[in-house]
């Protein structure tokens, strides 16, 4: 797995064909409801996403668990897609989960070719991504924990975190502000950086 430079920007690339000898990943965007993964696909393409939000609508106050997440007027009923070049030879292809759980039968689906994934974490709701890591997990993908720093979060060390969502030492755990487009390429250069990693140490079962 050679991404070398893949940290280091070149320009960024148009809307349409991707560059002659680029290389395309597929990255999940995952985590629980309300987490920030439409906004993360949203702030950090380059091209417009394609979102398949929809309004809540009263019909879903007792299908959804709107705990924290009260001001909350849309949520994703299939997925999200965004793309970025991080420089000239690498391309991801990001796919946003949804988050409720009577839209999880969607995931399998998404899953298929990932090679990589960002779980979103709310800090005030630490449960609500519970499922989402063990789908990593159970998938055996790849993944970091991205803490998604809302107004009201109150700050943890990253150790509290990792023990609370019961992670191996070795996944990264970065925090993050999923509106703004830097942040969020910083988490994608993160699990770039991981999958490197994993790949130069043998895995064994």
């Amino acid at each position: 797995m050679d991404f070398e430079g893949f940290d280091r920007p070149g320009r960024p690339s148009s809307a349409g064909a991707l560059p002659a000898g680029s290389r395309s990943v597929k990255v999940m965007i995952a985590g629980g409801f309300g987490t920030g993964k439409t906004t993360m696909v949203a702030s950090v393409s380059d091209i417009k996403p394609l979102t398949t939000e929809e309004t809540l609508t009263r019909a879903s106050i007792d299908v959804d668990d709107l705990v924290g997440v009260a001001d909350k007027q849309e949520t994703t009923v299939s997925l999200d897609f965004g793309r970025i070049g991080l420089n000239e030879q690498l391309v991801l292809y990001l796919f946003g989960t949804p988050g409720q759980e009577r839209f999880w039968f969607l995931w399998n689906g998404l899953f298929k070719g990932a090679l990589g994934a960002v779980v979103l974490v709310d800090t005030r709701r630490l449960a609500s991504s519970f499922r989402a890591i063990e789908e990593m997990e159970r998938q055996d993908v790849p993944f970091v924990i991205a803490l998604n720093v809302f107004p009201d979060s109150k700050e943890h060390p990253f150790e509290e975190i990792r023990e609370a969502l019961d992670i191996s030492p070795d996944i990264p755990i970065i925090a993050c502000d999923a509106r703004e487009k830097e942040s969020s390429r910083d988490v994608l250069i993160a699990l770039i950086h991981h999958l490197k990693e994993r790949a130069a140490v043998p895995q064994t079962r």
